[in-house]
Order: structure tokens, then sequence, then C-alpha cells
């Protein structure tokens, strides 16, 4: 079994309510999960976010499209995750975050196949970045997220998940999946008023009720339509 657990919050500092901002009419949270519920290899996605009053509505609004929700504290996500996999056993674990409306289930899948295949403690594509930021995947087995859990972990570990995984690198064995050429220079998450802007050109571009995009229709667009790349380099100093 494997469960994709997606983190959100709403109380985001640089682009408040992102999770919840209209991507053609639909709030972008539920955009991303038609995005992943085409994943093979996925079975369940649960959204993980906190208590406060301030998630309410985004509980509301996933769990009204009947998405599992799970809520737990603030800042320590670790705990969320924790809560997830207990009330949603599952044998591999995936981390996605819920400000990446362009996330890619063939990429996904390809990440689960390799952490299958070679037995990993903890798989990614982030170690070396070789994708657009937006398109993050990391998987890491049941087993690791409870020992994680038990560990003496710092306060920032406990809230980047993974963090206490790929910063042992003699404790945990890790596999990266690696594209080339390497697309890493590109900015496809959001987390800025510009990012929202430049997802939301590329599904007024390509999105389809009847089929869906994927990595390479939206570098074939951004081809075509320089003038709407967005670069990591685009976001420095903000």
């Amino acid at each position: 079994m494997t469960t994709a657990i997606l983190q959100a919050r709403s109380n985001s500092t640089r682009l408040p309510g992102k999770v919840l901002k209209p991507l053609l009419g639909t709030p972008m949270v539920l955009r991303q999960i038609e995005r992943l519920q085409k994943s093979s290899e996925i079975n369940t996605i649960v959204l993980a976010t906190s208590q406060e009053s301030t998630d309410d509505l985004l509980a509301d609004v996933v769990g009204a499209a009947g998405i599992p929700v799970v809520r737990g504290p603030l800042d320590d996500v670790l705990q969320r995750f924790v809560v997830a996999v207990e009330l949603y056993p599952s044998d591999v674990v995936v981390r996605l975050t819920a400000d990446c409306p362009l996330a890619d289930a063939p990429v996904i899948d390809e990440v689960i196949r390799l952490h299958k295949l070679q037995n990993n403690d903890y798989t990614s594509n982030t170690h070396p970045r070789t994708f657009a930021r937006g398109l993050d995947v990391e998987v890491f087995s049941r087993e690791v997220l409870f020992q994680l859990n038990s560990m003496k972990l710092s306060t920032e570990e406990r809230e980047h998940v993974t963090m206490g995984i790929y910063k042992r690198p003699e404790q945990f064995s890790m596999g990266n999946f690696e594209q080339s050429p390497s697309t890493a220079e590109h900015r496809w998450t959001v987390d800025l008023p510009e990012d929202f802007e430049f997802v939301s050109k590329i599904y007024e571009e390509l999105y389809s009720p009847e089929g869906t995009f994927w990595q390479q229709d939206i570098l074939n667009l951004l081809n075509v339509k320089p003038e709407l790349v967005r670069l990591e380099t685009d976001a420095e100093g903000h």
C-alpha cells in the first residue's frame, strides 16, 4: 500500500491562502489532487494540515472533495505524518507539498518505482535536483517514519519532515531519481504572487477536462512561448 501525504497550511507568510486560490475556478489544492489521482502507484491521498482555525476552511474544502484529512500541530509536520500513517496504514509513504499544482504523476510514479526497486529507506528527486522546483517527490517507508519520530530531532527537522533522514546519510540508505537534461533552473512551485501568475498562465494554455498535461507538455509550451518561462533566479531577493 502506498499513501501520498499532501502537507498544507493556509497561513503561508508570502502568499496567504495560496492553497485555496482559484486555478480556473477550482482551489489550487484540488487542482493538484486531480493530478495526483492520475498516479498508478499511489493508492491513497491524505491531506495533512494543522489544527489551527486558520486551516478549518482548507480541511472542509478538501474533505468535501472526498479526500481524507488529518490534522495535527502547525509546526511539527512530522507528527502530522505519523498521525496520517497511523490512521491510514501504508508500507510506502510519499511526501508532497500543496504548493505544487504542476505536480507530475508520471515523475512521482518513477520515484516510487525506484524506491521499491532499490529497497531504499528514502528516495527523492531532489538530491541532487534535476527537475523543476515544484516537481519534488520524497518517498520513504513506514518504518523509517516511525524511527524518525522516535529520534531526538531539532525543531527544524520536525517541521521539514525528511530533513532528519537526508542529513544522516550514514544512517539511512538513499536513492535519487534524475533526468537529463536537467530542468532544475525552472521554478514551478507557488510561494509568491508571481509564481501563482505563472501557474495560472500554464493552466490557461494547457488545461483540459479531458486530459492531463505533464512536464514535457509544459516544457514544449515554454519553448514556443519563452516569455512565460519562470526561473528560480526570478524569486531571488524575495
